[in-house]
């Protein structure tokens, strides 16, 4: 991540050429065509679909197969409706789309899907939870607990080690960072749930820029992190 904000070849939906190489699953992929998953999870990944043409791809095929399904389900009759029903309906529900908004110059090099929640990068209000890490919050908690934020996180930098009360993903921005399970850079997720404890840690000369997205609160396992839990909000 550069000092204007900016976060590089990954704004454009690519990174130095480098396609992604950790993908949701396709458990994740079929939740998310079905729009059954919460906003904080569907962010990170059409965050990671707008840099991978494979899950893109992947995710045409499940709409596909999904349509073809619905096609041979028998027609449910429609209901009838007069002109002043349906008038009334739109009345109701109103029909008017929400205005679009513009993006403003300040904004360029922000992904395009996350201009509605902070609009710059660059104006983001950080907040410092720890030596080498801020955080700037996106979605507040949910009622099961869950939340979505950001995470600068400086180079050699490891956040504390822990399990998870459900889904947790992680979609890299900038930089890269390593845990049990792999190396993510740019433009990869991380899918994480109840079985995985792991420790990320910073592991380039660059600081982390990720978004994290969690159904429910995580469970550190050491002290240290414990105590720091209700600072850190994860």
């Amino acid at each position: 991540m550069t000092e204007s904000g900016e976060i590089g070849p990954w704004s454009s939906g690519q990174s130095a050429g480098r396609h992604p190489q950790h993908h949701p699953s396709d458990a994740l992929l079929v939740g998310y065509g079905a729009g059954g998953l919460g906003e904080g999870l569907s962010l990170a990944v059409a965050l990671h679909l707008a840099a991978c043409p494979e899950c893109r791809a992947a995710l045409a095929d499940i709409q596909a197969v999904g349509g073809a399904l619905l096609d041979d389900l028998p027609p449910e009759p429609l209901e009838r409706l007069t002109l002043a029903d349906t008038l009334a309906r739109l009345d109701r529900e109103g029909c008017a789309a929400p205005p679009r908004r513009r993006c403003r110059p300040e904004e360029a090099g922000t992904p395009d899907l996350l201009r509605p929640y902070i609009g710059s990068l660059a104006a983001v209000p950080w907040q410092r939870l720890a030596p080498g890490v801020r955080r700037a919050e996106l979605l507040p908690r949910t009622a099961r607990g869950g939340c979505a934020q950001l995470l600068r996180i400086a180079p050699g930098t490891a956040l504390p080690h822990h399990g998870h009360g459900g889904l947790e993903l992680t979609l890299v921005l900038a930089g890269s960072f390593s845990d049990e399970l792999g190396r993510y850079v740019a433009g990869d997720i991380a899918e994480a749930d109840g079985d995985v404890r792991h420790q990320p840690i910073a592991d380039s000369h660059e600081e982390c820029l990720c978004l994290i997205a969690t159904e429910a609160p995580l469970r550190f396992t050491g002290l240290m992190g414990r105590l720091m839990q209700p600072f850190i909000g994860l």
